[in-house]
């Protein structure tokens, strides 16, 4: 009977330890409250930290006096400079003690820009969002459904990411256009504010006469702002791509260039508002006088914490030199959209 009463006691022990293990991180607020729960990420300025009886809540850094937790994790600082530590807390006001293996750092809060935990679950490295957008203009009976989202993988120096973006257009209850954009890629991390990359895609647009295009492309990064409340970047590299057009003749294969510019914006004050844009500029080297130009612009406000978003969602195309003689050389779209994020 003792025996039993032991085990009982020794798996309700093993229960509890399961259930609190994680939840040993500290946040002090700079109210004077401390926050005990578990330290989940911090990205673009907020961080995700579960606690019990509140459940995950999200805290802007403004709001953080320090913080301490023992697990690792992976840190990027505003200079571009990546650590790989745990944290303790610091006796100055709004800085933190980064723990190296060869001693610690002291850091201003506002200086660190990301930071993911180093975890060796598969769904706890992923993260990611699903957007739905529509728009009806009952004038010229057309609907447009827009389905899109973006799975990221994080591994210590590298990532990976698959992303899509099914934009159509419906005249009654027939599809008049087609746009599909769908890309997979890894990113590999190199010092200060440089990265290197490397995707395959495939894209079709019916408006401008591409009925399939493969390519894969080789690309660098560099970051020129990387703060809490945004991200300018920009990218340049060489592409391989194998194009089909609508009508009867033959596939094309270009060797283009890739060149874009990136803008990432997150307000911290209510409304909490989040900007996504971007514009790429792709010159073909082997078809004389042809070049293409994208652009995207995102804006969303919360709708429920920092997961739940509402925006709007416009995008632009040109061709100029589309691959079916009788196409347009331009293609837009605008649609409202709800987006959900995850991890």
């Amino acid at each position: 009977m003792n025996l039993r009463y032991l085990i009982l006691n020794v798996l309700f022990f093993l229960v509890v330890l399961a259930t609190t293990a994680q939840k040993i991180d500290t946040i002090y607020h700079i109210n004077g409250n401390t926050l005990t729960g578990d330290f989940k990420k911090l990205v673009y300025g907020v961080v995700t930290y579960k606690m019990d009886g509140m459940g995950t809540v999200s805290l802007e850094t403004p709001k953080i006096n320090s913080f301490r937790s023992i697990k690792r994790f992976d840190v990027r600082l505003k200079n571009g400079s990546r650590y790989y530590c745990s944290f303790d807390s610091s006796a100055y006001e709004r800085k933190v003690n980064m723990l190296l293996s060869n001693g610690k750092k002291l850091v201003d809060i506002d200086d660190v820009v990301q930071i993911y935990p180093i975890k060796k679950s598969f769904w706890l490295r992923t993260s990611g969002n699903f957007g739905l957008g529509f728009n009806y203009s009952k004038g010229s009976n057309l609907a447009t459904i827009d389905i899109n989202g973006r799975l990221d993988y994080r591994k210590r120096n590298s990532s990976f990411y698959f992303s899509w973006d099914n934009y159509d257009t419906f005249q009654a209850d027939t599809i008049s256009s087609t746009k599909v954009d769908s890309r997979l890629g890894w990113t590999r991390f190199l010092r200060s504010k440089w990265s290197a990359g490397t995707n395959i895609g495939m894209t079709q647009n019916s408006e401008l006469g591409t009925k399939l295009r493969l390519d894969i492309a080789v690309v660098g990064l560099y970051d020129f702002v990387f703060n809490q409340w945004n991200r300018l970047y920009a990218a340049g590299g060489i592409s391989l791509q194998r194009e089909t057009p609508y009508d009867a003749s033959e596939n094309i294969e270009d060797v283009v260039g890739v060149l874009s510019l990136s803008w990432k914006v997150y307000r911290l004050t209510n409304p909490k508002v989040w900007v996504d844009s971007d514009v790429s500029f792709i010159p073909y080297f082997t078809t004389e006088g042809r070049y293409r130009i994208n652009m995207n612009f995102n804006p969303k406000i919360s709708i429920v914490g920092n997961d739940l978003k509402l925006g709007f969602k416009f995008y632009y195309s040109y061709d100029s030199q589309p691959p079916t003689a009788t196409a347009a050389k331009d293609d837009w779209g605008l649609s409202l959209e709800v987006s959900y994020y995850f991890h």
